[in-house]
């Protein structure tokens, strides 16, 4: 296999800078052994205009199928003959694959510690596999990285030339070309669409290889339009574990719907309130009335749950009698952004203390989100589909079982006052639904009966008299508090002597 990343440039900003995002320097070829053969890296040209490196991967056929799947497993043939003559070796997108996650690996997590202000920059990017299987045609070569922002040419690759009747092979020539990636995305795409273009991969595909393809794909697949089958053939079409990517996906979709995006539908619609003074968002009177309602309940540890980029986080390390807070989410990028909004690299030990992101799905019941005064869904459930309210209910009433539980959500009768806002929409794109107040306090009454709390509901930002507030609220009170830290109790009690 042979793949060539070029890109072009300035002497203010040379196109050599392309060796130091991929630590690997254009005046030297260098070879990396690999269990199925040699992985070559060179540049075939090193120039302020334009840079070009090359990954040539030479296969070892034999090693491949001495410590290949064995005999028929996922796929392999079962003739021996086969195993040994075939065409693998020339177009092997799964070995390709895995030789740029190895080769420059630390390119891929976007990592320069020479430049380190290189990574986020985008450039013109060309790639060009001469040979590139593609079960799918050109049609679907497309279909993949269009959507990622990459000018497309797949070229088919006739069978032979000389005799052009016989039709088109499945491979293609590709060229991709962006003007707006950066190196460690282009090589993220290419590490998880060649393998799914290929539908085939040269090794036993176990459970870890989802949390491989979420982490390539970070960013961009839970958005792809393409995603069920990219998840399925980056699996080997193995569907518990496909199901189980795509489950996590849907979180992760949840969790990228944070309260950043609705800030900018707020703001849009304050501009188009005609007044002297700019009406405060309705963010940040939802966050003010969350911390005044904690402050009321007297919570002093509180769990942020979907807690996003860590606004909410923010505002309570602010106040000195929240002692602990801890920020949940599904999304690593989420919590990266939280981290660094919240400058923890930088904090004091005695405020660093205080704070702490967890990566956790709210789904599932988690034992480390247990023995909390108060919990806050702040514009959560609606990013969840009916279906699966119940297990997040039971995760968070159920299991965790805080005493005070802070629940807001969007009002749908508030929406015909936003004229941005088109009849018939929701107000975000990854909203499943959006409640009236009497679906919300349906709602709410019955898990409040259901485990054993009260609930009271009040208004979050302007209460319309016709339509009522923008954003409504739910506080959950434990009925008795006593209860729950004796069952605690035993539970620990019980947990001590099996130890």
């Amino acid at each position: 296999m042979f793949l060539t990343i070029s890109t072009t440039g300035t002497p203010e900003r040379p196109a050599t800078d392309l060796g130091f995002l991929l630590h690997k320097h254009p005046d030297k070829s260098q070879a990396f052994s690999t269990s199925y053969g040699t992985a070559h890296v060179l540049y075939p040209e090193a120039a302020a205009e334009r840079c070009t490196a090359a990954l040539l991967l030479e296969v070892d056929a034999v090693a491949l199928v001495r410590r290949g799947k064995g005999k028929g497993r996922g796929g392999a043939p079962d003739a021996a003959l086969a195993q040994y003559v075939n065409d693998r070796p020339y177009a092997a997108s799964s070995l390709l694959a895995v030789a740029l996650s190895g080769v420059f690996s630390s390119a891929m997590r976007g990592v320069c510690a020479a430049r380190p202000e290189l990574p986020a920059q985008a450039r013109p990017l060309r790639v060009e596999v001469p040979a590139l299987p593609a079960r799918g045609g050109p049609d679907l070569v497309r279909g993949l990285f269009e959507p990622l922002g990459w000018t497309v040419d797949a070229e088919p690759v006739p069978l032979d030339r000389e005799f052009p009747d016989w039709g088109d092979s499945r491979y293609v020539r590709l060229v991709l070309e962006s003007e707006t990636l950066t190196v460690a995305e282009a090589l993220r795409h290419l590490y998880v669409l060649l393998p799914v273009l290929d539908d085939a991969k040269h090794y036993w595909v176990s459970p870890d290889e989802v949390d491989k393809l979420l982490r390539a794909g970070e960013g961009w697949l839970s958005g792809h339009p393409q995603q069920k089958l990219i998840t399925s053939r980056y699996l080997s079409r193995r569907w518990s574990l496909t199901r189980e990517a795509m489950e996590r996906l849907e979180l992760v979709r949840l969790a990228e719907a944070d309260d950043s995006e609705v800030e900018e539908i707020d703001n849009a619609v304050a501009a188009e309130v005609e007044t002297e003074e700019r009406p405060t968002p309705l963010a940040v009177l939802r966050r003010e009335r969350i911390v005044s309602a904690l402050t009321a309940s007297g919570a002093a540890r509180v769990l942020d749950l979907g807690c996003g980029q860590g606004q909410l986080v923010q505002a309570l390390l602010k106040d000195p009698r929240f002692t602990e807070i801890v920020g949940v989410d599904v999304s690593m990028r989420a919590l990266t952004i939280a981290s660094r909004r919240l400058k923890l690299d930088r904090m004091g030990e005695r405020q660093a203390s205080r704070v702490q992101l967890l990566q956790g799905s709210l789904a599932y019941t988690d034992t480390r989100l247990k023995g909390y005064d108060a919990a806050v869904l702040s514009e959560v459930i609606e990013h969840l589909d009916l279906p699966r309210l119940p297990a997040l209910e039971y995760a968070v009433f159920g299991a965790a079982r805080p005493r005070t539980v802070l629940v807001t959500t969007p009002n749908v009768e508030y929406n015909v006052r936003w004229e941005s806002l088109p009849a018939g929409h929701v107000r975000h794109g990854d909203h499943r639904f959006e409640w009236t107040r009497e679906e919300f306090r349906t709602w709410a009454t019955t898990v409040a009966e259901r485990h054993g709390y009260d609930v009271e509901f009040v208004p979050v930002g302007p209460d319309d008299p016709e339509v009522g507030p923008p954003t409504q609220m739910a506080i959950f009170s434990m009925k008795n508090p006593n209860e729950k830290n004796a069952n605690e109790k035993n539970v620990n009690e019980k947990e001590a002597k099996a130890a």
